[in-house]
């Protein structure tokens, strides 16, 4: 009986929250659709990043086990998943997310993150990319964070947040080419003293262009004793060569 009283007292603040507070797409205004604020259409442009390198996640027109740059250049982790692409319309809810803190935009992406089919085996422990305590100062959030709790929850997979840590701040990654994001990340991590890795780890951001941020962590997290690295991003951006 209890549980009927939850249902139905979830089932009237639900009714409640849909009357007071309708959701709207964040991209064109019309009604949100299936608990999310994206109306069908838009949620359908989200571009899907189904055929891709599965060892860096990078588009490709044909799926393969690597591309050439993994080929070329083994990245330390096992295997990627970036569900999505970074581009239209999902590169404009990602701005307001990271930089404009638009929580909204965050949960609607994390939502749907969660709605796509898990390619690789669940790890022991996820960790988000830290913010440097200047940036998550100016910022008010780690938005790597905010997609990480809502994952991990939704999976029941254990977060730790505080077992990687920026040492140094460093300069934003955006306007730099592959080199100087590698130099620029180089040495800006640690792994919390003491820590007792897992056998499998997954670290997480939010977007996975060069992947310089995610490799510095992942050599970081095999040097502790992970036997097994993934990376996971929310999306992954295009090859700059095209």
């Amino acid at each position: 009986m209890a549980m009927i009283g939850r249902a139905v007292l979830h089932q009237v603040w639900q009714g409640l929250h849909d009357v007071l507070l309708p959701l709207r797409c964040l991209l064109c205004g019309a009604p949100g659709e299936n608990g999310v604020d994206l109306c069908a259409a838009c949620a359908a442009e989200l571009p899907r990043n189904r055929s891709c390198c599965a060892r860096c996640a990078l588009p490709l027109a044909v799926p393969a086990a690597m591309c050439g740059e993994c080929l070329r250049r083994a990245p330390p982790w096992e295997a990627a998943w970036a569900p999505f692409r970074y581009g239209w319309p999902l590169d404009r809810l990602e701005s307001r997310f990271k930089f404009g803190r638009d929580l909204a935009a965050g949960r609607a992406l994390a939502t749907l993150w969660q709605r796509e089919a898990m390619p690789l085996p669940m790890p022991d422990l996820l960790l988000p990319v830290p913010l440097h305590v200047g940036r998550l100062r100016s910022r008010g959030y780690n938005q790597a964070l905010e997609l990480a709790w809502s994952l991990a929850k939704a999976w029941g997979v254990k977060l730790d947040r505080s077992v990687l840590h920026r040492t140094r701040a460093t300069a934003a990654q955006t306007e730099l080419d592959a080199p100087t994001r590698r130099r620029n990340v180089r040495g800006a991590f640690a792994v919390r003293q003491g820590f007792a890795c897992p056998p499998h780890v997954a670290v997480l951001d939010d977007v996975f262009t060069t992947g310089a941020t995610l490799a510095e962590c992942a050599r970081l997290l095999r040097r502790a004793g992970a036997q097994r690295v993934d990376v996971w991003a929310l999306a992954r951006a295009p090859s700059p060569r095209g």
